[in-house]
């Protein structure tokens, strides 16, 4: 009888291993960095248990401690040193993502960097594109600016452009000044189905990114729709996207196995702020085993569908497995 057979295949480690349906391994972990313009060092983020803001000057040891933990891919997230009305330190030159995106490629060339694409932590109002008068985002004005950054981005020896906006015609946009600057090789890995969540709440301290006025609820997602997540990754994808996330992971995670489904692109999943300090907070207190609890919650991510999880538990969960 099956409940005979499942016992006899729990019996042993070596057994449950042998049989396991769903695999996590380091190389499927893209672990997120922020990156603050004047820092020296590390500075902790008091929201987020265990994670720093990072100087340029901490990003060697940081990327020599990702290589000897088999992690292949980073995320990055800029502080800039000034903010302005449209986020100009988003496509400079010399912005600090560029700088840092630098500075990780002469300490590990083969390091996967992904830059996140978004003006909300460049912009003095902290939303994520240019406003009108009467406060709204003007979406068809954010799109040359989003463009403009990821060509510099990609300049700056970025090697996946993330955008995070949630602009609509984005992808688009992107896919075209790329291509125009001779980035055709560059992929696009889009936030395609990102909800307006309340797990951010973290990271919006981490990268000093939360609006002054107002909300994003007028450009992200909506928590109650799932059909109107695969609209926006057919979206995406029809305007060039090559790889298509879901953000936030947990609470979505049928949306993950919806998306996963229906598309032939590889699906990534952002484990965000939020989802690491809740578990992080209970761990602190003494209710969750670190260790099981961060295993079970990451390869449920897996298990939903998702080929890349981005977390801020990569290190962790890579310490304890290796």
């Amino acid at each position: 009888m099956s409940f005979q057979r499942h016992r006899r295949l729990r019996g042993t480690e070596a057994m449950r291993a042998l049989v396991r349906e769903t695999s996590l391994a380091p190389s499927q972990l893209v672990y997120p960095i922020f990156i603050e313009d004047g820092l020296s060092g590390t500075k902790a983020i008091d929201a987020m248990p265990g994670q720093s803001r990072l100087g340029l000057d901490a990003l060697a040891d940081e990327a020599r401690g990702l290589r000897s933990l088999g992690i292949p891919a980073v995320l990055l997230f800029g502080l800039p040193s000034s903010k302005d009305e449209t986020g100009s330190q988003a496509w400079a030159s010399d912005g600090i993502v560029q700088r840092a995106a630098r500075t990780l490629k002469d300490a590990w060339p083969e390091l996967l960097v992904i830059a996140d694409v978004c003006l909300c932590e460049y912009t003095s109002h902290g939303h994520c594109g240019v406003l009108r008068p009467d406060g709204s985002v003007d979406n068809d004005e954010t799109l040359p600016l989003l463009a403009e950054t990821s060509v510099s981005l990609a300049e700056a020896g970025c090697d996946i452009i993330a955008p995070s906006d949630m602009m609509d015609g984005r992808v688009g946009a992107i896919r075209v000044a790329l291509d125009g600057g001779g980035f055709e090789e560059t992929p696009i890995l889009s936030y395609a189905a990102k909800y307006a969540s309340a797990f951010y709440g973290p990271f919006r301290e981490a990268a000093d990114s939360a609006p002054q006025v107002g909300d994003r609820r007028g450009y992200q997602m909506d928590p109650a729709n799932a059909r109107m997540a695969m609209d926006e990754v057919m979206a995406d994808l029809g305007e060039g996207a090559d790889i298509v996330m879901v953000k936030p992971a947990l609470p979505y995670l049928d949306v993950i196995r919806r998306v996963r489904d229906q598309v032939d692109v590889p699906v990534a999943a952002y484990n965000v702020s939020g989802e690491y300090s809740m578990l992080m907070a209970a761990v602190q207190n003494g209710w969750l085993d670190e260790r099981r609890a961060i295993d079970e919650a990451l390869t449920s991510i897996r298990r939903a569908g998702a080929d890349i999880v981005i977390t801020y538990h990569a290190k962790q969960w890579a310490r304890a497995h290796c």
